[in-house]
């Protein structure tokens, strides 16, 4: 399997905001549901954000209005726009990807089959 590679962790403090990226070697736009997860320490992963291959997105409750999903076709990239950041948004954020999901959201993280290694988000107060 072909990895994903995310980039764009960092610190910042409450109220700022961070880009995510996460490429692949491969394209990622033949058909694929795209998406973003988080995890801290002793928690199960949680959906954070998905992209679908028509440009429907989805996102957590949590996050909406604050976090923008999207795909740069020219760089072959899938961003995570997130802004208004808090400190509860701290956590390891892993890209993750699948051609064959039916329903392309974040409600499980099972149906995802290739995951990039994270990158680490941490907003201070």
């Amino acid at each position: 399997q072909v990895a994903l590679v995310e980039s764009g962790g960092g610190s910042v403090q409450a109220g700022g905001s961070l880009r995510l990226s996460c490429t692949r070697s491969e394209s990622m736009f033949g058909g694929y549901c795209m998406a973003w997860f988080r995890q801290t320490p002793g928690k199960s992963r949680e959906g954070v954000a998905a992209l679908d291959n028509d440009g429907t997105s989805s996102y957590a409750d949590s996050v909406k209005g604050r976090f923008t999903i999207s795909k740069d076709r020219a760089t072959n990239t899938l961003n995570l726009q997130m802004d208004s950041l808090k400190p509860e948004d701290t956590a390891m954020y892993y890209c993750a990807a699948d051609k064959w999901i039916t329903e392309c959201t974040v409600a499980s993280d099972t149906p995802y089959r290739l995951w990039g290694q994270g990158t680490q988000v941490t907003v201070s107060s």
